[in-house]
C-alpha cells in the first residue's frame, strides 16, 4: 500500500522514511532543500507534484518527521496529527524555549553543573531551521479512522519515545500491517527522551515506564509488518518487541547494580553507563539514566530523595 521513501536529514540517525500512497504522505521529513529535493523527484517519478497530496499524516512532532509539512500545506494539503502533536508543530520554538527553561533546572538537580545543563540545553536551538511551524487541520484522537488511497487506517496513540505519538494500523493483501514512527525501529532502540510536564501544570512524564506499558500493548496486537521511521521494515514485530523489552530489563539490571555501590545521583549513572560523553550527547544519555531510575522507582526497587538540592537515589 505505502511506498517508502528514503530522505536525508542532518541528524545522528541518517535517513528518514517517508511514505507515500495515493495523494498521501506520511512524515515528509526535515524542512532542507535537500529533503525537499528528495521528495520531489519522488513525486515527478508518480507524475505527482506538491499540490497534487491532498494530506500530511504525522506519526510523532520531531523535527525530522513534520519539518515539511508547512511546504505542502502551503500548497493546499490538510495536515492530521494528534492534539499533543499539533500543540508543538504549531510553534516549535516556543515548545523548544519551555523545554530549555526546565532541562536546564532539571538536570542541575541530576548532578550536572549549571554551567553544562545551560550549554546542554541550548545545543537543540540547531533543530529550529528544520523544524518550520506547521498549522493541524484534524487533531487525531485513539480509535479515529483516517482514510488513505480509499482504505481505512485505525489511529492508536502510544506513549515513550515522543509526545503525542501515534502509530496507524491497516489491512493489505492479508496482513496486519502499521505505521509505527520511531515506537518500534528495526535495528537500534528507539530513544525514550525526556519529557517535561505539561505546560498546563502537572507531574513530569515518566517516559520509559511508559515506553515498555506501550511496547507490551502494541505486541498483543497482532501485526505482521512494521513500517518504522528509520531504516527497513520489521518483518516480524512481536520477535523485535520481545527484543526490545528485553534489552530494556537488562539495562535496569544494570543501573540497580549501580545504584546498589551507595548513594547515587543520575549523572552518576550516565557516567557508569556510558564514560565521559560529550556535550552533544548529553540529553540522549540523560534521558536513558533517569528513564532506568524511573523505571526501578517505579517497581519499588529504588527509592528517590533529594539532598542539597540534587535527586540521589538507593535501592529499596
Amino acid at each position: 500500500m505505502f511506498t517508502r521513501i528514503s530522505v536525508p536529514t542532518p541528524f545522528q540517525i541518517g535517513a528518514v522514511n517517508a511514505y507515500l500512497a495515493g495523494r498521501t504522505i506520511v512524515d515528509p521529513g526535515p524542512d532542507s532543500e535537500e529533503a525537499w529535493s528528495r521528495l520531489l523527484e519522488a513525486l515527478e517519478a508518480r507524475d505527482l507534484a506538491p499540490g497534487d497530496i491532498s494530506q500530511v499524516v504525522v506519526t510523532h512532532p520531531h523535527p525530522d518527521h513534520f519539518g515539511l509539512a508547512h511546504r505542502f500545506r502551503d500548497a493546499g494539503a490538510r495536515v492530521l496529527a494528534s492534539s499533543a502533536g499539533a500543540a508543538i508543530m504549531r510553534d516549535f520554538g516556543a515548545r523548544l524555549r519551555y523545554e530549555q527553561a526546565y532541562f536546564t533546572d532539571f538536570f542541575e538537580r541530576c548532578g550536572i553543573s549549571k554551567e553544562t545543563a545551560e550549554a546542554v540545553t541550548q545545543l537543540p536551538e540547531a533543530f529550529l531551521p528544520y523544524a518550520q511551524s506547521v498549522e493541524t487541520d484534524r487533531r487525531l484522537d485513539t480509535g479515529d479512522t483516517i482514510t488513505v488511497d480509499d482504505e481505512p487506517l485505525t489511529v492508536d496513540s502510544v506513549a515513550g519515545h515522543a509526545v503525542g505519538e501515534c502509530i496507524f494500523s491497516y489491512d493489505h493483501e492479508g496482513r496486519r500491517e502499521a505505521l509505527v514512527g520511531d515506537t518500534v525501529l528495526g535495528d537500534i532502540t528507539p530513544n525514550p527522551f525526556l519529557q517535561p510536564p505539561p505546560e498546563d501544570g502537572g507531574e513530569r512524564p515518566r517516559v520509559l515506564p511508559a515506553f515498555n506499558e506501550s511496547l507490551q500493548w502494541l505486541r498483543e496486537q497482532g501485526h505482521d509488518r512494521f513500517l518504522t521511521g528509520h531504516r527497513e521494515p520489521v518483518e516480524s514485530p512481536r520477535e523485535r518487541i520481545d527484543a526490545t523489552l528485553e534489552a530494556h530489563d537488562q539495562r535496569s539490571d544494570e543501573v540497580a547494580d549501580i545504584v546498589s555501590e551507595g548513594t547515587t545521583t543520575p549523572v552518576d549513572v550516565m557516567t557508569a553507563l556510558f564514560g565521559d560523553l560529550p556535550a552533544t550527547e548529553y540529553f540522549a544519555g540523560m534521558s536513558e539514566a533517569v528513564g532506568h531510575l524511573d523505571v526501578l522507582e517505579a517497581r519499588g526497587r529504588v527509592e528517590k530523595r533529594e539532598s542539597g538540592g540534587v535527586f540521589v537515589y538507593e535501592l529499596q
